[in-house]
């Protein structure tokens, strides 16, 4: 019974994408940064978490398994991103009960800021322009039974150029179920459902001539130029982790996702996690395989888990092969009460 309650949630989740995604195209998609991964205990597993659920960075991959977590958390994760900018995410999970638990995250990638130069002012005008990324989310999920979970994430988005802005909603949604065979998880869920987005901005007013061939109408009249709208990049995951062996003293996980996105084509991302006395953590992973031109291959990463008194302390890195892009690192720090 709880297992065809599953099966129901994930196919009206499956079915809802694909409405979506049979009108998307590749690469047509606003806030690309909300599919940067995030968390590097996921991302040193190839960004296999869907059904994993190990911490707070559920948040991201599926809120469903954030009233699995089994305590209290906040993360701070920062990674060195792509092209010199800076992506870096925090996220807090607290227990109502133990079938209970809110959430809240906050999203951000710094593009930097330069100079503005003109063709008058090559060597700078003595201002500066800057461009950032922000997603700000708020989750619940509950435990329906012993063994499935559902949660959701409200978020707000937006994009800054300098003095533009682009503004959207969003909403994600997971469900998860844990089967009796070897700590055998399921997981699937859909985010970034949500509005469009278009830039706006003071930038955008300018002085427009309706006829300049002619003579003797007005040649500066103000005027408003509008951008297109844009879809979110809506992704679609379904998930399993299965434990190869569990002990009192280690473990060794193996996990699985597919992602179906409608601004890429359609991949697998493979992983794995070995513990010891829950102490160090040992990952490894591949992502987006499958995936057509991509460059993201080969992860890693380490973890330590410390306990003193009754807060718990964790530090995880991880490390991506990003092929012609060479390479990008994550650190984060978690603190459980």
């Amino acid at each position: 019974m709880r297992f065809k309650k599953f099966a129901k949630v994930l196919l009206l989740i499956f079915v809802l994408s694909l409405n979506v995604f049979s009108q998307s195209k590749v690469g047509t998609t606003a806030a690309p940064f909300l599919g940067i991964a995030v968390g590097p205990r996921a991302i040193g597993m190839g960004g296999a978490f869907t059904a994993f659920a190990g911490d707070v960075s559920t948040l991201y991959w599926n809120p469903a398994g954030a009233s699995r977590i089994g305590n209290n958390e906040i993360m701070v994760s920062h990674t060195r991103w792509i092209f010199g900018t800076s992506f870096d995410w925090v996220g807090v999970s607290v227990a109502i009960d133990r079938n209970n638990s809110v959430g809240i995250s906050i999203t951000r990638l710094d593009y930097g800021e330069e100079e503005v130069t003109t063709i008058d002012y090559p060597e700078g005008t003595g201002e500066k322009w800057d461009a950032s990324d922000i997603a700000i989310g708020l989750s619940y999920a509950r435990n329906l039974t012993d063994r499935f979970s559902v949660g959701g994430t409200v978020k707000f988005i937006q994009q800054k150029l300098w003095n533009e802005r682009a503004t959207g909603f969003a909403l994600d949604i997971g469900v998860l179920f844990i089967t009796e065979f070897r700590g055998l998880k399921l997981g699937a869920s859909i985010t970034n459902f949500g509005t469009e987005m278009r830039l706006d901005g003071k930038d955008l007013f300018v002085i427009y001539d309706p006829d300049p061939n002619a003579s003797g109408n007005n040649p500066a009249i103000s005027a408003k130029l509008k951008t297109d709208d844009w879809p979110l990049p809506l992704h679609f995951r379904v998930g399993a982790s299965i434990d190869v062996f569990r002990t009192e003293s280690n473990y060794f996980t193996l996990a699985i996702d597919a992602l179906h996105p409608n601004d890429n084509t359609e991949s697998l991302n493979l992983g794995f996690e070995y513990s010891f006395k829950n102490l160090i953590f040992l990952r490894a992973g591949y992502k987006s395989l499958f995936q057509k031109d991509s460059q993201e291959r080969f992860t890693a990463g380490v973890g330590l888990n410390y306990k003193i008194g009754g807060l718990g302390f964790r530090f995880d890195y991880a490390y991506q092969d990003f092929g012609i892009l060479k390479n990008i690192q994550s650190f984060a720090l978690s603190i459980q009460f």
